[in-house]
């Protein structure tokens, strides 16, 4: 049961971080899934010196691309209880 008495030094009207969280993930997974494609076709037409480290750049990008969806996806599944 809630109390009308607050205990604590929290804000009176705080607010939750997640429409800017959505905000960011909707800007940050395309910029990922680009740059990752990119860096991929560039490793592609690069010489044997710098497609492993061009490799291993889209990889991350793909995983926080990956980061990036399964966080949207938990915002919007607790946007909607």
């Amino acid at each position: 049961m809630l109390s009308k008495h607050r205990s604590g030094t929290e804000p009176v009207q705080a607010k939750s971080p997640r429409d800017l969280r959505l905000l960011l993930v909707t800007i940050a997974a395309p910029v990922c899934l680009i740059a990752a494609g990119l860096l991929a076709w560039w490793a592609a037409d690069s010489g044997p010196d710098g497609r492993a480290a061009l490799s291993i750049l889209a990889g991350v990008c793909a995983l926080l691309f990956v980061i990036a969806v399964v966080d949207a996806a938990i915002l919007l599944r607790r946007a909607r209880r």
